[in-house]
């Protein structure tokens, strides 16, 4: 039984979401060969909703005026302006740059719950974080910190798109605390869907329809779509719900790892300082987990 009120399930959907997103860079960057940036984000927006429409008809009528800018807030903050972001960063640096760049989510979850959202996290959780961003730099750098400046500037909107990430994560805790993960998602895309449908048709789609990769790049865009934003956020915002904000935004820790051991299966070599920036993200993602008896964020 599939119950997020249990650790061990809590650390699954940590890794299941580490995973999936993980792989959603390098589709990000099949759909690129042949669509542009924008028809990329608007693609897999697009096919989120008409996936989600079913649902939609079931459960619009959760929304109220009470909640309604709650879901529009998560709606353009974690799916949509995260979705363009992305893939505008992601014509100029690669993939793998990308996935790591990701690991500001937590912090940025940290500041803006603190920040805007009046929470108080436990010190813990605070060095947790604290920890496994260190953990994570050296997984992305390889212990070389003296590279950090040479950050390609597109690597900014990977930044600003995790900032959004962090009001998306904090809405969810503090905002919508009676509606579930699943609800939350079905409903943010009844907002974002329509939006993205009417961006992609001011696109030109025959240069995408003529190129050699049209078939290729719109299968990883829907396969993108399908699990790195439905079934994923799914999970994700029911995370939120039933552990913390922090908690739920540190995957975003554990994907370098998941990049580690794709490139180990490929035949790639770790070097020992990979290996001791894996042990000190988990070692900040268990810290950020703490006892369920105290108030966290």
């Amino acid at each position: 039984m599939f119950d997020l009120s249990k650790k061990r399930w809590q650390w699954l959907s940590i890794l299941f979401l580490a995973l999936v997103w993980g792989s959603s860079f390098i589709l990000m960057k099949k759909g690129l060969l042949a669509f542009s940036f924008v028809q990329v984000a608007a693609i897999r927006i697009l096919v989120g909703f008409i996936v989600l429409i079913p649902l939609m008809l079931k459960h619009y009528k959760i929304v109220t005026r009470k909640n309604i800018w709650s879901i529009v807030l998560v709606g353009y903050a974690g799916i949509f302006f995260p979705a363009f972001l992305f893939t505008l960063a992601q014509t100029n640096i690669s993939s793998s740059l990308a996935g790591m760049l990701n690991s500001a989510s937590p912090l940025f979850a940290l500041l803006v719950g603190i920040f805007f959202y009046n929470s108080k996290p436990l010190k813990a959780q605070t060095a947790g974080i604290i920890i496994g961003f260190i953990g994570a730099l050296t997984l992305i750098l390889n212990g070389n910190f003296s590279s950090i400046g040479s950050i390609n500037v597109y690597a900014l909107f990977i930044v600003l798109a995790t900032f959004g990430y962090g009001i998306n994560a904090n809405e969810v805790k503090f905002k919508l605390t009676g509606i579930s993960g699943i609800k939350i998602t079905v409903l943010s895309f009844l907002f974002v869907g329509p939006v993205a449908g009417i961006v992609l048709t001011f696109t030109n789609l025959n240069t995408a329809y003529q190129s050699e990769h049209f078939y290729h790049s719109l299968l990883a865009v829907v396969t993108l779509s399908v699990f790195g934003s439905v079934i994923s956020l799914f999970v994700y915002n029911s995370l939120i719900q039933h552990t913390s904000a922090l908690f739920a935004t540190s995957v975003t820790y554990v994907i370098p790892i998941f990049a580690i051991l794709w490139g180990l299966f490929d035949g790639e070599t770790v070097s020992l300082i990979q290996f001791a920036g894996m042990a000190i993200v988990l070692l900040g993602v268990y810290m950020v987990n703490v006892s369920r008896n105290k108030q966290i964020i």
